[in-house]
């Protein structure tokens, strides 16, 4: 057991024995995707003192905690996947996510990462120590040391709950979508469901046929399209195992789909005008599976595509045909012990409400999902409220010494998570390869590489389609609370290539020679 200090720092936890204190190189804090991906890669390049921790019992992350009906991918299964770790045998083109589940627990097994793994542990805060360049992370099973952090945490986890008022006061049961309660017999109930998102897109559709009536409450209705999922037959799935090459074929045509239904569409979208003429098949889609004019109207967006995350999906739509099913737009009053009551007065008596009203996705106390104290204390989420989310590659923020965010602002562009993840991890462990390299113990982006990298994203967001008139009644949760987006505006190719690029130099890295009580800086 490795002693970091004789003494805690000031604003750590006082009721813990330094004794008793673990110290790790590296502690990864979420283990989904994010944080298996990062895992592996720390492992590839040779770092083995780390451990990867998460409050839920399994890995997975999102696919663990998400487990409603109908939960599946929004986009094909080719594209979510590790590029290193290719899968022949989805069971369809866009998985259910039982298989991704599946999937994070075959990674964790077949690249050694179990046994770094920390489960049912919460992350409640982390401190740095300036003095001794060292992360002080206070957990639900005592304090831990790391001389690096990475917050691996995903923005699919996280309930967001309605600020309705008497949501509280339900009599029925109430389940937010990615806390879904499997012992639940929906069948012969009266549901109602709030929102119309991602994860309503999915459900909806699937318990329609067990309710006795489903009430949905929709304050914005959300583009949806058809997807092209089908089965992957065994023959099919027999051919991409064993044929060379073509699992890398069938992910390149997965990955041009997903990049030409977002990325390109919504941070181009002045360069490159395809979005009319994908409203207008939306559209022609729309009134293709919903035969009441009234209903339709209903779910016709007033806004333009991509302005939020549009959904795909093959039966949401055709679902508000069927006669148990009604579409509710008046604004929602409030909620009683029997139902909810709209702002016209009408009431609905339900017997179970499921809220579909998304994650706390923008959020600056939502990345991390902890309090993150850097130097002289300062608290990441109130800096991010005061001077606006921004990290240098979405990954690094200045006066954060040796912290490190997979999912930071600006570094997703809409594009596979997995692009994403493996993106970010490279820039990651680049850094510190070169940190131990070099044998500097403190490492931090430069306050000019991050302003200019922020000042970059700023003025190539211009050609993207959130500024544009036709998002204003949008309701999107891109925009956090300073009317920022922060997307990423490029393609990710880009992203991949910046992460294997950028300059070293954009860092400060140090070593303290505490003896003699001065600090050498190293030059990349």
């Amino acid at each position: 057991m490795t002693v970091v200090s004789d003494t805690a720092p000031n604003d750590a936890p006082q009721n813990t024995d330094p004794d008793e204190t673990k110290h790790h190189e590296v502690v990864v804090v979420g283990a989904g995707f994010s944080g298996i991906g990062t895992a592996i890669k720390l492992k590839e390049a040779g770092f083995h003192d780390f451990v990867v921790i998460d409050e839920a019992d399994g890995p997975g992350g999102t696919w663990h905690w998400n487990t409603y009906p109908g939960v599946a991918v929004d986009i094909p299964s080719f594209s979510y996947q590790f590029s290193f770790e290719q899968r022949p045998t989805w069971s369809r083109s866009y998985a259910p996510g039982t298989e991704l589940k599946a999937y994070a627990a075959h990674c964790v097994s077949k690249y050694g990462v179990t046994e770094h793994l920390r489960l049912r542990t919460t992350v409640e805060s982390a401190r740095w120590d300036e003095d001794i360049e060292t992360w002080w992370i206070s957990t639900s099973k005592g304090l831990i040391t790391a001389r690096h952090l990475i917050s691996a945490n995903g923005i699919l986890v996280r309930p967001n709950m309605p600020d309705i008022a008497g949501v509280e006061d339900f009599a029925g049961l109430t389940m937010h979508t990615s806390r879904w309660d499997h012992d639940v017999d929906l069948r012969g109930k009266r549901v109602g469901i709030i929102g119309t998102g991602a994860s309503a897109v999915q459900v909806i559709p699937t318990i329609a046929s067990q309710v006795r009536d489903l009430t949905v409450f929709q304050r914005t209705p959300i583009w949806c399209m058809p997807k092209p999922d089908f089965p992957l037959v065994g023959p099919l799935r027999w051919s991409l195992g064993r044929l060379p090459g073509a699992l890398d074929i069938v992910r390149l045509v997965s990955q041009l789909f997903v990049e030409a239904t977002f990325p390109i569409p919504a941070h181009f979208d002045r360069l490159i005008r395809v979005r009319p003429g994908a409203e207008r098949l939306a559209l022609a889609y729309l009134k293709s599976q919903v035969r009441d004019p009234e209903t339709r109207e209903k779910l016709t967006p007033r806004y333009g595509l991509g302005c939020k995350r549009p959904s795909f999906h093959n039966s949401y739509l055709s679902t508000f045909n069927r006669e148990n099913v009604s579409l509710v737009t008046d604004r929602i009053d409030h909620i009683d012990a029997g139902g909810v009551v709209t702002g016209t007065d009408d009431r609905h008596d339900l017997d179970v409400l499921i809220l579909a009203t998304g994650f706390k996705v923008m959020d600056p106390d939502n990345m991390p999902t902890y309090d993150l104290a850097g130097e002289e204390g300062l608290l990441l989420s109130k800096w991010w409220s005061e001077n606006r989310l921004q990290a240098y590659e979405g990954i690094s923020i200045p006066r954060f010494p040796n912290f490190f965010s997979v999912f930071g602002p600006y570094g997703y562009n809409g594009s596979s998570y997995f692009a994403l993840i493996e993106a970010q991890a490279t820039h990651i462990v680049r850094v510190l390869k070169h940190a131990r390299r070099v044998g500097a113990n403190r490492v931090a982006v430069t306050q000019e590489a991050n302003d200019r990298f922020l000042e970059e994203m700023l003025r190539r967001r211009k050609h993207q389609i959130f500024w544009q008139e036709s998002c204003a009644n949008a309701n999107s949760y891109y925009f956090d609370k300073n009317g920022d987006v922060p997307l990423r505006p490029t393609t990710t190719l880009e992203s991949a290539i910046r992460s294997r690029r950028f300059p070293l130099s954009d860092y400060d890295f140090r070593t303290a020679n505490r003896s003699q009580s001065h600090v050498v800086r190293l030059t990349p």
